[in-house]
């Protein structure tokens, strides 16, 4: 099963749109945050550790491929840097509030993203359509 699973996540992604890939980022990095979360409430400290790490390294890769023509990126790499930050003291600290506080703002951009593409994405339309 896993591996026909691998199979279709990587065909997910290579046929995926930039928007699409993006949101699946964030989509992972909620998932593992909850999962850090989950581990912290009932102590198993090495899924904790293991699962804000993913977090981390997935806010990282979306901090490095942040478009730098874009004025909004500077900000958002910040608030990457400031969700790493947390993340690290949730891990660190074994208490889950950062994380929840990490995990609402990802939930929030999230959302965001997921206009915005369904914006743009009605924008080409009208404009290939109109």
């Amino acid at each position: 099963m896993i591996p026909a699973q691998n199979k279709y996540l990587a065909t997910a992604v290579q046929t995926a749109t930039p928007a699409q890939l993006l949101i699946m980022l964030y989509d992972g990095a909620i998932r593992f945050c909850r999962l850090g979360i989950k581990g912290i409430k009932q102590r198993k400290f090495d899924d904790v550790n293991y699962n804000l790490c993913k977090a981390q390294e997935i806010l990282r890769e979306l901090a490095m491929t942040a478009n730098p023509n874009m004025e909004i990126s500077e900000n958002l790499v910040k608030l990457y840097d400031y969700f790493v930050f947390r993340l690290i003291e949730a891990n660190t600290k074994k208490v889950a509030e950062p994380a929840e506080e990490v995990l609402g703002y990802l939930v929030e951009l999230k959302e965001t993203w997921v206009q915005a593409a369904k914006l743009a994405s009605a924008q080409a339309a009208g404009i290939t359509h109109g």
